[in-house]
């Protein structure tokens, strides 16, 4: 039997990983760089290890302070564009209509993650929002999935996790969840192989024939 389910946020819920990218990508381009690959992205993006590089490559002068306010303006635009991923809004209303308690287990810190759920008008649909920081740990440390558990009340080896990243889905698996694997189009050539059950989209099947298939 099924308790809860925990979401991760970012390229789970709401594409962010894919802006994100884009902006990085953009702001190469815009400083003669040669272009980032998905690997240099997964690698170093998202650090001061994004800018280090820009440097390194740069072919025209940078300016560290207004490359940064560019990427991220050019990264919100990009994100004003996005809603939430298909079939996240009903496997939420067969959550809630069957009594599973429902939580987001992020890396990402609240700032970053409350304000995009609101606007995409999903921050009331979970009872909880665990994110890293203090003495919880990033993925792929468990924290936050074991911490989205306790504040539910339910065991993890009775909670489904859904996720879209290698490190998201061995944070799941070392808290006891078991794990669907939903990839985006950065992650989809990753190895997602630890999950449970790999979906193309959450659109794909019922939350109630997921769990099936989970056996």
């Amino acid at each position: 039997m099924i308790d809860a389910l925990v979401f991760d946020f970012d390229g789970l819920i709401l594409d962010t990983e894919l802006p994100i990218y884009r902006a990085w990508y953009a702001l190469f381009e815009q400083h003669g760089a040669t272009p980032l690959t998905i690997e240099e992205w997964g690698a170093e993006i998202g650090t001061v290890g994004g800018l280090d590089l820009l440097v390194e490559r740069a072919t025209r002068p940078v300016n560290l302070d207004e490359a940064d306010v560019w990427r991220r303006a050019h990264r919100d635009l990009l994100l004003a564009e996005q809603q939430a991923r298909p079939g996240i809004a009903d496997w939420l209303a067969e959550a809630e209509a069957g009594g599973l308690g429902i939580a987001i287990a992020s890396s990402s810190e609240a700032e970053w993650v409350l304000p995009l759920l609101e606007r995409i008008g999903l921050h009331t649909r979970f009872s909880h929002v665990v994110n890293a920081g203090g003495p919880l740990r990033p993925k792929p440390a468990p924290d936050v999935y074991v911490e989205a558990c306790r504040r539910l009340g339910v065991a993890p080896q009775r909670s489904i996790a859904i996720e879209d990243s290698p490190h998201g889905i061995a944070a799941a698996k070392a808290a006891g969840l078991r794990c669907v694997a939903v990839p985006h189009e950065l992650t989809e050539p990753l190895d997602l192989s630890a999950a449970d059950l790999r979906l193309a989209s959450l659109a794909e099947c019922s939350l109630s024939d997921a769990i099936a298939r989970l056996g």
